[in-house]
């Protein structure tokens, strides 16, 4: 497993993607009034903790070569992205909210990040592997209870050495 620098991070379109989103929603938080304790409390916080786990997650993701733990990572990202999305599109219906504009920017900017994201996951090698024993993020055809061959490749295989080299019987001839 290579470890990937910091500039080669920075350099992955999604990446870039999730950063230009976490700003974004950094400059959105900023027009929601402070007087407004129920938004700032509940709609900022959520927002900013999204935004600041999606590139997390990819640096995460990045970071190992197991298709388990990338998906794992896709999974939280998934979510967070699509929270943020739902989270931006309720502030329209928010009166203290004057500049709406960041809203739409937000959410298009959600939907580019997915069409990158659908393409970074679909390029996780499913064959780099650790059966996920809890289900849910085994490659395709893998089950959680399938046999890891990892674990005793010569556990379900009923050879007896003796069988065939039986040296005690007098078979095989001395040859001096």
């Amino acid at each position: 497993m290579s470890i990937m620098k910091r500039d080669e991070l920075e350099s992955l379109p999604i990446y870039s993607k999730a950063e230009q989103i976490f700003k974004i929603t950094h400059g959105l938080v900023k027009t929601i009034p402070e007087e407004n304790e129920f938004l700032q409390e509940t709609t900022v916080r959520f927002m900013m903790e999204d935004a600041m786990m999606i590139p997390a997650k990819i640096s995460g993701a990045e970071a190992v070569d197991l298709y388990d733990i990338k998906m794992e990572n896709a999974a939280i990202i998934r979510k967070c992205a699509r929270q943020l999305y739902v989270s931006a599109g309720s502030l329209r219906y928010e009166d203290d909210i004057k500049d709406k504009e960041y809203i739409s920017l937000l959410r298009n900017e959600i939907e580019e990040f997915r069409l990158l994201f659908v393409d970074w996951v679909a390029a996780f090698d499913p064959w780099n592997y650790i059966i996920d024993r809890w289900g849910l993020f085994n490659p395709p055809g893998v089950t959680a209870h399938d046999k890891d061959p990892d674990e005793d490749p010569d556990e379900d295989i009923p050879f007896n050495p003796q069988d065939f080299l039986d040296f005690n019987s007098g078979d095989l001839d001395d040859e001096d």
